[in-house]
Formats: C-alpha cells, structure tokens, sequence
C-alpha cells in the first residue's frame, strides 16, 4: 500500500486495528477483595448475550455478533473451546471477556469490555486480571487480542499496561451499522456518519 490518503465510498467505516499480545502470564496482583463478582456462563442465552453485548460495545461500534444468525451465533457460544466471562456490580451484568481456544496454542480474547457507567471504576482491571490467569491454565503459547480506533481512547494503554504488546497493525473497513438499523443512529457519536 502506498502512503496517502484512500476516499471509502458513504457508508463505510474505516478503523486502524492495533494486534497486542502476550507471551508469558502476566504478574499481576488479584484483589483479594472486589466490589465486582465475576462468573464463567457456560450456555448463554442469545437475547441475554446479545444484550450485554450491545449495551458494551454500542458506544464504540461492535458489530460482528449483531450481524451473525442465531444458528451461528451459537455454535460459536456453544464450542467448548470458547470461554465467556461475566463483570457483575450490585447485582447487573456490566462486562464481558470471551477467550477463544480454537487456534491453540494461541488463545485470542475476542471480546472484552464493561458498559460505559463501569469505566473508570476499575472493573475491566477486575476483570482481566481475574481472567488472564484463567487463560493461561491452558498452557498457550501467547494471549492475543486487537483494538480499533473506534474504541475507547484509553483502550490501547490499558492493554499495554495489563502486560501486552503491539505487534500489527491493520486497516478494517466495514459497513456502518448505523445506516443499516442495527445499531440507533446516535451510537458512537465520537464516529460520523457519511
């Protein structure tokens, strides 16, 4: 590719994906005490899931498992080597970590957020350092995930500061999920919509 700048056609969405990874588990000190419980949910139910999904990523554009059909939405769920993990406050779901063993020796963190009440609160610290321990009980060779520039600004210094690593980077254009109803209008207005 040469350097420049591309026009993407209206409708689409462009984001600078950064791939971060880990190679050793990490030294992280677990909280002995926590105002957050968190669970593994071995069979999500798809509109449960879907939910916690939405209310997560909405502000920052996750699509991929808005767009599945059910069928594959829950094989993908239903595959015991897919792992997904609940943030619990007072009560209500507030966050999500999916690991997926599939591609052993490599465990890639699919999915991992809180909603938006819960950043700052220090639960996705909570969560991920509940969960990487967990991870590497599997003996992989590395954990891996990816953000985007759609997500939030401190994503990428909190990855890096839990202990992973940058080492790619991609270009991801998609369709807007906004012109399309599945997401409202008004979500992540920090990304125009042309």
């Amino acid at each position: 590719m040469q350097d420049g700048y591309y026009d993407l056609p209206p409708g689409k969405l462009a984001n600078v994906v950064t791939y971060l990874e880990m190679r050793q588990p990490p030294a992280l000190a677990t909280p002995t005490t926590s105002e957050y419980a968190i669970r593994r949910v071995e069979h999500p139910d798809l509109d449960w899931y879907r939910g916690l999904y939405r209310r997560i990523g909405e502000p920052w554009l996750w699509f991929s498992r808005i767009r599945m059909a059910d069928e594959e939405l829950r094989a993908v769920l239903e595959d015991p080597a897919i792992d997904v993990y609940v943030l619990s406050h007072q009560g209500e779901d507030h966050g999500l970590l999916e690991f997926d063993r599939r591609n052993m020796p490599d465990i890639e963190i699919t999915f991992f957020g809180v909603t938006q009440e819960m950043i700052g609160k220090g639960a996705g610290r909570a969560l991920l350092a509940y969960c990487l321990p967990l991870a590497w009980e599997h003996h992989p060779q590395r954990v891996w995930l990816h953000t985007c520039t759609s997500d939030h600004p401190s994503a990428l210094a909190f990855y890096q500061k839990m202990g992973f690593v940058p080492y790619k980077r991609a270009l991801e254009v998609a369709d807007d999920p906004r012109l399309n109803g599945e997401m409202p209008r008004n979500a992540a207005p920090h990304v125009p919509i042309l």
